[in-house]
């Protein structure tokens, strides 16, 4: 129904920025909010951020507010996340994913969402 596909993981330096984007396709994008994840080795699934399906208003976990800036393109089908001032501590595979935006259920919990992508891997060194 919906395929998520990531891209713009890297390694980078403690500082740096970087860009992710999550294309997607099958169904109507408007009709989704999206929100990003991420999973560090040996730790759960946790939240990044949201954005409602019209780009509206947007959640942010507390580790990531005033650095991390997720964004939505619906002519595009696709969502971003904007990452500035990267941490070691932000090192994870993140994931884009998908719900529809008329399932009322909290933005940050992995279960809310029906969709998911391949994950990007990003790397911090200090």
């Amino acid at each position: 129904q919906v395929q998520l596909v990531e891209s713009g993981g890297g390694l980078v330096q403690a500082g740096d920025s970087l860009r992710l984007s999550c294309a997607a396709s099958g169904r109507t994008f408007s009709n989704f909010d999206m929100g990003w994840f991420r999973q560090a080795p040996g730790k759960e699934r946790e939240f990044v951020a949201a954005i409602r399906w019209s780009g509206s208003f947007t959640y942010y976990a507390d580790s990531v507010k005033g650095r991390l800036i997720i964004s939505r393109d619906n002519a595009k089908n696709t969502v971003y996340l904007e990452m500035n001032r990267l941490k070691p501590e932000d090192t994870a595979v993140y994931y884009c994913a998908a719900k529809m935006k008329y399932y009322s259920v909290s933005y940050n919990s992995p279960d809310s969402y029906a969709y998911w992508g391949q994950g990007t891997q990003v790397t911090v060194s200090s």
